[in-house]
């Protein structure tokens, strides 16, 4: 909470309060006289002139009770500016402004920012082959959101967040500059490791069973297309396969092209050439 000095404005809700009670006082026994002058005016007491003086006394003290209870609630208004609170809680940003410097609502930078960190949420993009794969594998995106796994998130500093995740939002549409969908991810915050505007790095995990995975450094592209070098009879043959659209950046799951107990060229493959010999040290199949 920011508090600018109040000291005049408390005094000046204070006089305001005094007025109002004043007011409110004095329109309380006027009516029990116009009451009275009713009386005395059906005994011929007072004329209609007098009943009528006692009506315009009613009116205006009632106008006057009106005026100073919007003149105390003003009071009160100006001093409640004096206090800047944040509508939620969370950890607050360093304050650009020294203490006695003016602000007001045309000052360029916000007092200060208050993010609320229970939740944090993590934007992050997937290009668009690679949602429309996860469409199609879950059949419409709001059965891929409801029965998409939980996801994990890779720190700036390389470790893996403890909490996982999940996305609850997809954007409806495909930006045209990058090809690409915008989807949100969500992760609880209790510790308050995370911080707003912090990087990192959302993993969507994907299960498949009885596969062949290979580093991808035994790979090598020609005009979009995938190969590796199987070793058959000593020598490495160039064998174009089919991968998985989805990786992690360090393995290929292999859905055609290479069987169990093939033996491949499992480093530099771009250093290799057709038919060369090869003497394979180790041999392990996936």
């Amino acid at each position: 909470m920011v508090r600018h000095r109040p000291s005049a404005l408390q005094g000046c809700a204070r006089h305001r309060r005094r007025q109002c009670k004043k007011c409110r006082s004095g329109a309380l026994h006027l009516p029990a006289g116009l009451e009275s002058n009713k009386g005395l005016l059906e005994e011929e007491v007072v004329s209609e002139f007098d009943l009528q003086t006692a009506r315009n006394e009613v009116m205006e003290a009632e106008a006057k009770l009106a005026l100073a209870e919007a003149e105390e609630k003003s009071a009160h208004n100006n001093l409640s500016y004096t206090e800047v609170e944040s509508p939620v809680n969370g950890v607050a940003s360093m304050i650009p402004y020294r203490v006695g410097v003016l602000v007001s609502s045309t000052s360029g930078d916000p007092l200060v920012t208050v993010s609320d960190d229970s939740r944090v949420y993590a934007y992050f993009s997937m290009a668009e082959n690679q949602m429309l794969d996860m469409i199609q594998r879950y059949g419409s995106l709001k059965h891929a959101i409801e029965e998409m796994p939980e996801v994990e998130l890779k720190m700036s500093n390389g470790q893996m967040y403890s909490c996982k995740g999940h996305i609850d939002a997809v954007s409806g549409t495909i930006d045209e500059s990058t090809g690409a969908v915008s989807l949100r991810a969500v992760f609880p915050n209790k510790e308050r490791l995370l911080r707003n505007g912090g990087s990192g790095t959302v993993l969507i995990p994907s299960v498949r069973e009885n596969c062949i995975v290979i580093p991808q450094a035994a790979t090598y592209e020609l005009q979009d297309r995938i190969f590796v070098y199987k070793v058959v009879d000593g020598r490495a043959v160039s064998t174009r396969i089919e991968v998985f659209p989805q990786n992690d950046g360090k393995e290929y799951i292999v859905e055609s092209g290479l069987k169990a107990g093939d033996v491949i060229i499992a480093e530099g493959a771009g250093l290799v050439r057709e038919g060369a010999v090869v003497e394979p040290k180790n041999t392990r199949g996936e």
